[in-house]
């Protein structure tokens, strides 16, 4: 009996297994953090000429993501961060998909955190270990190895493929964006995000903040004459920390049911003084806030500045001088496409607990593709191997 479609292509993904694994590996090897994504887009382009498929690279330019910086956030550089798009024509007739993948990475720390060296590709366990192999080097391989698959296997497409490696995600999606500027659309677009291999067809959006707050500076010998701005901002950071309490116990959404930090706030850089015997004068806290489907940007930045207002409110310091609330960087909305997978009694997992399986849906993920949602007309998922938690994580894998 001839081996099914499904089956012919499984045997062509385990006949490059080893390939595809070294391919990886390589990608590993070559640092994208997000700023420097140049080299290893040279390698990427590579890939796709490696792999049959037509190429076209561009640059991100400051006139044409003028009007979205509210969305993506000013950039410190558009020269020489090429996004790679690669394209399979279809024979004619049928419906387009467009494959996303963000090709830049955050910094990797300090190596001694890690268990491997964060950039030399090491595999052990079954696991290829380095920044990016998770999120999202991994997913970009994935699309290479289905497009090489479908050559091995001899299977003609009616609909083209695009395949876009873009830049700038880890900041606020400038390739993404710029990459839909260009034109290059799709009936539909699919995200190799790590999702556990759970098809998602929710993202999460979040807002990054900046709160500047303002004390009196003196000498540390006589510091009851001056006003810490780092002392003043500790009930600052605990009333945005109690919000976020409210918001856990509060929020609801049929594709959050179960899930903790719905909508995490967090403060991740923290800057204040200027020398250890003196008392400082000011600090600036960035952080960023997440939300769900059904939010409303305005909202949320309402309600912050309230808290924030609130908090004032109740010190005689911060009264007169009240902390500075900006929102900086990206902006991003929650999104969420209608139910688009075929009914539970039909739909399987790749393994139980993961995959279209209950309910048909996974966890929504929290990323900067806000570009390829529906707002931009096309429906758009996400589905990838990896954890979420451990994209950026020292044990990226």
């Amino acid at each position: 009996m001839e081996a099914s479609l499904p089956e012919k292509l499984a045997r062509a993904v385990d006949a490059r297994r080893g390939e595809t694994v070294r391919l990886l590996q390589e990608f590993v090897r070559v640092p994208s953090i997000t700023g420097g994504e140049g080299p290893f887009a040279r390698t990427v382009e590579w890939a796709f000429r490696e792999t049959g498929l037509s190429v076209e690279t561009f640059e991100a330019t400051p006139e044409e993501v003028a009007p979205y910086l509210e969305h993506v956030g000013e950039q410190a550089r558009y020269e020489g961060r090429p996004n790679v798009i690669g394209r399979r024509s279809g024979r004619g007739g049928g419906r387009s998909i467009l494959l996303n993948a963000h090709i830049d990475t955050v910094e990797a720390g300090d190596p001694a955190t890690w268990t491997h060296d964060p950039f030399a590709g090491a595999v052990e366990g079954g696991r290829v270990y380095g920044r990016g192999s998770c999120d999202m080097k991994g997913g970009l391989v994935t699309h290479i190895a289905a497009l090489r698959a479908l050559a091995d296997a001899r299977v003609e497409l009616a609909g083209d493929v695009t395949v876009a490696a873009t830049v700038g995600e880890e900041d606020g999606g400038l390739g993404a964006l710029a990459t839909v500027l260009r034109g290059y659309r799709a009936d539909a677009a699919l995200i190799t995000e790590p999702t556990r291999l759970a098809l998602v067809p929710a993202q999460g959006g979040s807002l990054v903040f900046r709160l500047t707050v303002r004390g009196r500076a003196v000498h540390a010998a006589v510091r009851g004459r001056g006003v810490s701005a780092l002392e003043k901002f500790v009930p600052v950071f605990e009333g945005l920390r109690a919000l976020e309490r409210e918001r856990e116990a509060s929020l609801s959404h049929p594709l959050y049911e179960g899930i903790e930090d719905k909508a995490p706030l967090s403060v991740g850089l923290v800057r204040s003084g200027n020398w250890a015997s003196t008392v400082p004068e000011s600090l600036v806290a960035e952080g960023r806030i997440g939300l769900i489907p059904g939010e409303h940007l305005r909202d949320v930045k309402a309600l912050v500045a309230a808290r924030v207002a609130e908090i004032a409110g109740g010190d005689s310091w911060l009264r007169e001088h009240p902390p500075e609330l900006e929102w900086i960087g990206g902006q991003f909305a929650p999104s969420e496409v209608p139910r688009i997978l075929p009914s539970p009694d039909r739909s399987r997992g790749p393994r139980e607990g993961h995959g279209p399986c209950a309910r048909g849906r996974g966890r929504p993920v929290r990323g900067r593709h806000a570009p390829l949602r529906p707002v931009r007309g096309m429906p758009c998922v996400m589905y990838g191997a990896g954890d979420v938690g451990w994209r950026t994580a020292p044990t990226s894998t």
